[in-house]
C-alpha cells in the first residue's frame, strides 16, 4: 500500500464517511457530491465533455478509435451522482484506452425509484444501436451502484441474444436483499462507506411493495447466458465486497469468463481518485487494457 494510499484512507475514514453518516435528504446528498467531485477529482488535459440532446455525455481524452465505445453507467447509490462527477476518471479511462466513454445520466431516486434507473440505461444502450453501433462495439462498465446497474443491463442483453463485447464493473452493489456477510463483518473496516444508512438508501431506491430480488435491481438473481467477458474490481475491506465475490461466483456458473481483482486495503471506488493515489491509475490501466482486447 502506497503511503498516498494510507493518507486517502484516513481522509476518508475521519472526514468523508462521518459526513456520509450525517447527510441529510438525497438532494442533499446530490449536490453534496457534485461539489467533492469538483475538488477531488483530477481531470486529465485535453479532456472533452460533451452532451447531446439525448442526456448522452460523450467523454474523450486524446484520439479514440472509430465506431467503438464504452457505455459507463455511474455510481451514486442510485440518488446521487453524474457523468460530470465522474468525468474526470473517465476522460484518465479513455486517453489510456483510446476509446470514446458514453455516460448517461440516468433518472435518479428518491424522484425516479426503480425501475427507472435500469430503463434509463436500457435506452442509452438501444440509443448507441440506433447509432449504428453493433453489440460487440460495445464495452459496458461501471461503479459501485451504476456497476450493479451495468450488469443488471447485461443480464438483460445475455438473455435477448445481444450482449456486448465485454463488461468491467468496480465495486458494483448487487444485491440490494442485504444478504452479504461483508455489510457487517466490514461495517468497521471500510474507511468510506457508512453501512448503517444502506436501508435509508434502500427505502428510496425500491417503491412500496418493490422486490428487492429483481435482478433489474440485484444482477445477482439475474441469468446470464453466452455471458461475455467480466472484469471486476473491488476491495477487501468494502462493506460491499461479498456482493462482487458472490457475483462472480454466479457469472462462473454460468460459463463467464471472469477475471477478478481484489485490493487488500483500497476504499470503494479508488478508481476516481486517479491522481492522487498510484493504485487508481494502475487499477485503470488494467481496465483499460481490458477494453483494448475486447474491442
Amino acid at each position: 500500500m502506497s503511503w498516498q494510499l494510507r493518507c486517502l484512507n484516513l481522509v476518508l475514514k475521519h472526514l468523508a464517511r462521518p459526513r456520509l453518516q450525517r447527510v441529510g435528504e438525497p438532494a442533499l446528498a446530490r449536490a453534496e457530491f457534485e461539489r467533492f467531485a469538483r475538488v477531488a477529482f483530477h481531470r486529465p488535459p485535453f479532456l472533452t465533455h460533451i452532451n447531446d440532446a439525448g442526456g448522452m455525455a460523450r467523454i474523450s481524452c486524446g484520439a479514440s478509435k472509430a465506431r467503438r465505445i464504452v457505455l459507463y453507467l455511474h455510481g451514486g447509490a442510485y440518488i446521487a451522482g453524474s457523468a460530470k462527477s465522474h468525468a474526470a476518471m473517465l476522460g484518465r479511462l479513455s486517453r489510456l484506452s483510446g476509446v470514446e466513454v458514453c455516460a448517461p445520466d440516468y433518472p435518479l431516486a428518491p424522484e425516479a425509484p426503480f425501475p427507472q434507473a435500469f430503463e434509463g440505461a436500457l435506452a442509452a444502450w438501444q440509443a448507441l444501436m440506433a447509432q449504428g453501433y453493433r453489440p460487440r462495439d460495445i464495452v459496458i462498465g461501471g461503479d459501485s451502484a451504476g456497476g450493479g446497474l451495468a450488469l443488471a443491463l447485461l443480464s438483460h442483453l445475455c438473455t435477448t441474444g445481444t450482449p456486448p463485447a465485454a463488461l468491467f464493473a468496480m465495486s458494483p452493489w448487487t444485491d440490494l436483499t442485504l444478504a452479504s456477510e461483508s455489510l457487517h463483518t466490514n461495517a468497521d473496516r471500510d474507511p468510506f462507506l457508512p453501512v448503517e444508512r444502506i436501508r435509508e438508501l434502500i427505502a428510496y431506491i425500491l417503491p412500496e411493495g418493490g422486490e428487492a430480488a429483481d435482478p433489474r435491481l440485484s444482477p445477482l438473481f439475474g441469468a446470464f447466458p453466452d455471458c461475455p467477458p467480466v472484469l471486476l474490481h473491488y476491495g477487501e475491506t468494502e462493506i460491499l465486497r461479498d456482493d462482487s465475490r458472490r457475483m462472480g461466483a454466479h457469472l462462473r456458473e454460468h460459463g463467464a469468463e471472469l477475471r477478478e481483482e481484489i485490493h487488500p486495503s483500497a476504499p470503494h471506488v479508488w478508481h476516481l481518485f486517479d491522481g492522487w493515489i498510484p493504485e487508481a491509475r494502475a487499477s485503470l490501466q488494467d481496465i483499460a487494457g481490458f477494453v483494448r482486447a475486447h474491442l
